[in-house]
Order: structure tokens, then sequence, then C-alpha cells
């Protein structure tokens, strides 16, 4: 082979490698990403399509103590549905909040979690209420464990991660309520979260201990092994300000200080793991 041949193969060689290195680095995005960044890009025009599109009909989903509604939506040639819900006060011996669902979803995008639907603020029949987007999924936590659904190999450690990262979610805003029917997944396995209107807990309980993590209320542990570094970074920077800018009026002054009381317990629990199984073991 002459030297020319050899700089050509070279080069080919080169550029096959950098294509797999691309190709692997794209592959890990999407496998980390849960809603899809074109998905997270659409957001503004989702949430201004919940607030302002016509109700066209409704129906009642039949589900759950907080007995949401259905709400078929269209403005223009954009068609879709939410889920409408207006919870207030103790029910069943829970507060529940419509407002929580909100700020739930605020949260989630001040942190870079992106699980959660586009949430916004919407009357229907005259009361005030939270509405979701209606999202397409394939099927709920539930089911998958009724039916005995194995995860997809290529999709299995992106799953364990997101049952970490929303175990950590859950912990820092006291959601006592995470149950496999809010747990959905989409078709190629991206985990999304549902139902947070029994969450931001203020009480004394819910700032002495989280409700996930190695001494979490309830009967047993649920464990956070590892998580996403910026993701841990993002929560180091909450303070009261930021969170306040991010939730407006849904949440009230005694709930933001209780997320920062469970922000110092989050980050004390992540530096407790680091000092037993090393940085690398646990953020990624």
């Amino acid at each position: 082979m002459g030297r020319k041949e050899i700089r050509s193969y070279l080069m080919l060689r080169k550029s096959l490698l950098l294509g797999f290195t691309l190709a692997g680095m794209m592959l890990a995005s999407q496998l980390q990403a849960q809603f899809t960044p074109q998905e997270i890009a659409e957001r503004p025009k989702w949430e201004e399509f919940l607030k302002t599109a016509e109700i066209v009909k409704f129906e009642e989903i039949g589900e759950g103590v907080t007995k949401p509604t259905r709400l078929y939506l269209k403005k223009g040639d954009v068609e879709a549905s939410g889920a409408w819900k207006n919870p207030s006060g103790i029910q069943e011996g829970y507060l529940e909040g419509w407002q929580y669902e909100i700020a739930a979803y605020e949260l989630d995008k001040l942190l870079g979690l992106n699980m959660i639907p586009p949430t916004v603020e919407r009357e229907f029949r005259g009361k005030k209420g939270s509405l979701q987007l209606w999202v397409k999924v394939k099927m709920n936590d539930l089911k998958r464990m009724d039916d005995n659904i194995p995860i997809p190999n290529l999709s299995a450690k992106n799953w364990e991660r997101m049952k970490y990262l929303m175990r950590a979610f859950d912990g820092l805003i006291a959601n006592e309520d995470r149950t496999q029917q809010n747990i959905l997944y989409s078709e190629d396995w991206r985990t999304i979260l549902i139902d947070h209107s029994r969450s931001f807990r203020s009480s004394k309980k819910f700032t002495e201990r989280l409700v996930t993590g190695m001494n979490a209320l309830g009967n047993r542990p649920l464990f956070i092994r590892e998580l996403p570094r910026i993701f841990v970074e993002k929560i180091k920077t909450l303070d009261f300000s930021s969170i306040k800018n991010a939730v407006g009026p849904c949440l009230e002054k005694k709930e933001i200080e209780a997320i920062l009381i469970r922000k110092k317990l989050l980050l004390d629990e992540i530096a407790e793991l680091i000092k037993d199984k090393g940085e690398d073991k646990v953020l990624y």
C-alpha cells in the first residue's frame, strides 16, 4: 500500500471512529432524556394552548380520589386534551391541592428534570384548577408489574436511573402519593410522572425526614443510589427566591421553606452516599 493509500485509509478510519463516537453520544443523550429536546422546546406553545384553547367537550376520567376530568381542546388546526383537576383541602385523610400540580411542573423545569407534562392553571365550569397536557404513553408501572413486562435491555439502565431521579424529586417536594399508576412509560420506555396534588407537605413530619431515601418515612426505604451530577448541582442552587420565581403563587412561604429544609436533608444523604461508595459511583 502506497503512502497516498495509507493516508486515505487513516482519514477514513478517523472519520468512521468519529461517526461512531457521535452516534454513541447521541444515543446516550436520547437514553438520558425523558421528554425529548423537541418536546421541551415546545413547552411554551403547549402552555399557551392549554390556557387559551377552546374546550370542545369533556368527560369524567373515573379514576382517582381527585376525580379528574379530561378536557378536549381545539385552537386553529391544533387539537389535544388534558387532565383537569381542582382538589382542595383534606380529602380521605390527605391534604390535596390542584396548585401543587403546577408547582411540581415548574420545579421540574427549574431543575431540568423534564419528566412532568406541561401543566397550567385553567378555569372550568367557573372553578380554578390545574390542566395537564394528556401525553401518549405505552403503559403505567402497575400494568408493567401486573403483566410481568420486562424492561428492554437497551432501556434498562436509563429506567433504573430514572427511578432514583424520581425518588430524589419526590423526596425534595415531599410527594406522599407516588404510586405505580402515576409512573408512566412512553413507547421507547422514557419515564413520565403525573399526579402531584399530595406534594409540598410542610408539617414537622415532612421536614425531619424525607419520603424517600435511606431513612424514608413509611415502612421501607426507597433507596437513591445514583443521580445526574447536573441535577444535584441544580439542587444546590435552590434558594427561596429561585423557587418563588418559578412557582409564583402556587406555594406559600412555609411550603417553600420546607423545600429548603428537605434540600439539606437530600444533599446530606447524597454526601453520605458519596462518602460510602465514591463520587464516580453516585454521580454521573
